[in-house]
């Protein structure tokens, strides 16, 4: 269930931004979207970290190493950029985004809560969702469960989940992510344009 966010009649396409903790299953909601929902625009981040098995170049991520990210970084290339879990930079291409706004297509874009700080402070009139687990051990099994970090690393990030839980009130609506397909569904719903009926067809 999600809490519910005032409906902007009338208002047009706009940019989505997608954030949560850590395991959450931010990417998991975003691929089941990519592939059910193919009139929404997804952007494509920007990382140094290594690819994760099944990871592809240009679909999940665009990975570059750390000179290219910081001449990106430098040229203005990104809209918001970040480093995570103390370790690797992500960012968001500027250019991308900027095109599918100006196609008004439904644009969503998956990132981190320091970059959905910046994009906030550069782009207020985003729609800004926040994805919940249904619990903190749901939460905490998820990670395990995943089996792409070590010991060190899990720690590092449950201790960065902690802080990310404590946002969630910044962010315009909440999505708690216990079915994929429920979650995504409804995140496609807060996506598309909500329309007035013209006078002539408004009821009395």
């Amino acid at each position: 269930m999600s809490r519910p966010t005032p409906v902007d009649e009338d208002r047009p396409t706009r940019l989505v931004v997608l954030a949560g903790p850590t395991a959450v299953g931010k990417g998991t909601l975003s691929a089941y979207v990519r592939d059910h929902f193919p009139d929404v625009w997804l952007s494509v981040s920007a990382t140094t970290r290594s690819p994760r098995p099944g990871e592809t170049e240009g679909v999940h991520y665009h990975f570059v190493d750390e000179d290219e990210f910081a001449r990106m970084e430098r040229d203005g290339e990104l809209i918001e950029s970040a480093v995570v879990h103390g370790r690797n930079h992500y960012g968001t291409p500027r250019g991308p985004v900027e095109q599918a706004l100006r196609d008004q297509r439904m644009a969503l874009l998956e990132i981190d809560l320091q970059g959905a700080r910046q994009v906030r402070a550069s782009m207020p009139e985003a729609l800004f969702v926040f994805l919940a687990p249904p619990s903190w051990d749901e939460l905490v099994r998820r990670l395990v469960g995943r089996g792409t970090e070590d010991e060190e690393e899990r720690t590092r990030r449950l201790e960065t989940a902690k802080v990310e839980l404590a946002a969630e009130d910044e962010f315009d609506v909440t999505i708690v992510n216990d079915d994929v397909r429920r979650a995504a569904e409804e995140l496609v719903s807060l996506m598309r344009p909500q329309r007035r009926m013209p006078p002539n067809q408004q009821q009395e």
